[in-house]
């Protein structure tokens, strides 16, 4: 269900058949996180294999995600300053080769501490990607359809999350983890291609110079002090858009109980009865309920970037975390987890549209970038800070403390917020976000 655009109509992928290109891009992005979850798996079952130590696995995990937390920033201000169609197909291009020589370290059982650095390499190189597809999607589709063309790109992930672990899987019984890193390789070759077929356009050109000076803005970039000047513009572009505080808190907030979850549903399946397995029903209800999700807010329409739904969509993902911390059925901690998937999908929809028409176009991939990696950070302090709350206050208590801070934001964002509203149709969404920017 990754592999196409014209395979799944849910979650506005429509649209893939209205825009196409837009519709490859999305089924570049696809392939690559099919590879990418399927690879997962087979990575850290590898490092097991080879090590049988879990600090292995933490470091192999740390090294896979770290480059995007820390690196996501300037892998959105790279997305800003180089054609993007071609920065994506480059990006696709170093991945295939970096699993081609995770293959041969494989098989060759050279050092493992070589897999986590090719891991990071890989990750790192990967860092353009978001960026690029954020700033180029208010591009490739018209402004009335962005909601839903974020919703079908906000879908993809749940899949692949479905679909990526089970082919992980079923390749470590039929042959070494070496296959999968092989497959994941040809994911990238695929996805290198599709990117190729895109007829080039201006839809893929760097965003304009805010000052007009392209060899001056470019000879700063290739010094640090130049580079660290670039990202400040990009973060304060960021907090200069209307309302992104509280879109980038509201995505973060969601990231943050995802983060939690992955330590507290172990819990949640254990007082079940459910076991080890339990634990991966309770996950696959999450992605279960962000392709609902994602079929939802391809129908929001006006609504998609608005503090309403927003507001909604937090709940959404609060509401579900007290059931789970009362229930004795298993069907009702399955259906919360896919209210819970479901209001997360929505809030990150509505955040990424929210920003793409109101950030100014010229620092749309670093501000972007920015958001990215907060939202990243969300996910890792989640999971920091679970083990602590169900230390302190058992694990119904540290549900309930996490629902209720959520609840909190939520109810912030409805009541109180920034009142000036931005016109959803305008210059924005025929010429970019960058038009419709209301200068701090």
């Amino acid at each position: 269900m990754c592999a196409g655009p014209d395979v799944v109509n849910i979650g506005g992928m429509h649209i893939t058949r209205q825009y196409p290109r837009f519709g490859r891009l999305l089924a570049a992005l696809a392939t690559s996180q099919l590879g990418d979850w399927l690879y997962n798996l087979a990575l850290l079952a590898y490092v097991q294999q080879r090590t049988h130590s879990t600090a292995w696995l933490g470091i192999t995990t740390a090294a896979r995600i770290a480059p995007l937390v820390l690196g996501g920033p300037v892998g959105g201000l790279i997305a800003d300053r180089v054609d993007r169609r071609r920065l994506m197909f480059a990006s696709d291009v170093i991945r295939a080769g970096i699993m081609g020589t995770l293959v041969f370290v494989a098989l060759a059982g050279m050092p493992v501490a070589l897999v986590p650095i090719l891991a990071a390499v890989a990750t790192l190189a990967g860092v353009v990607y978001p960026p690029s597809v954020a700033a180029v999607t208010p591009r490739l589709v018209d402004g009335d359809q962005l909601g839903a063309a974020n919703a079908a790109r906000g879908a993809i992930a749940p899949a692949c999350v479905a679909a990526g672990p089970a082919l992980g899987a079923v390749l470590l019984l039929i042959g070494p983890p070496a296959v999968a890193f092989a497959i994941n390789a040809g994911t990238f070759v695929i996805s290198g291609l599709l990117i190729a077929s895109i007829p080039a356009g201006p839809e893929f050109a760097r965003a304009p110079r805010p000052d007009g000076g392209e060899a001056a803005a470019d000879s700063a970039v290739n010094s640090v002090r130049g580079l660290l000047r670039e990202l400040r513009h990009g973060a304060r572009a960021l907090r200069a858009a209307p309302e992104a505080g509280w879109m980038v808190s509201a995505d973060t907030a969601a990231s943050l109980v995802y983060g939690a979850q992955t330590v507290l549903l172990l819990l949640v399946a254990a007082r079940l009865g459910l076991g080890a397995g339990g634990y991966g029903y309770l996950l696959a209800a999450q992605g279960a309920g962000g392709i609902v999700g994602a079929t939802l807010a391809g129908r929001l329409g006006r609504a998609a970037d608005g503090r309403s739904t927003l507001a909604v969509a937090l709940a959404m993902v609060a509401l579900p975390l007290p059931v789970l911390a009362i229930t004795t059925s298993i069907g009702v901690a399955l259906a919360a987890g896919v209210l819970g998937g479901a209001g997360a999908l929505i809030v990150e929809v509505v955040a990424d549209t929210r920003l793409q028409r109101t950030l100014d176009e010229s620092r749309l991939g670093c501000a972007y970038g920015f958001a990215f990696a907060a939202s990243l950070g969300g996910i890792a302090v989640g999971g920091l800070i679970a083990p602590l709350l169900v230390a302190l206050a058992g694990l119904g208590g540290a549900l309930c403390v996490i629902a209720a801070t959520v609840l909190a934001l939520a109810s912030v964002i409805a009541l109180r917020g920034v009142r000036r509203r931005i016109p959803v149709d305008g210059p924005a969404s025929a010429a970019g976000p960058g038009a419709a920017v209301a200068k701090a």
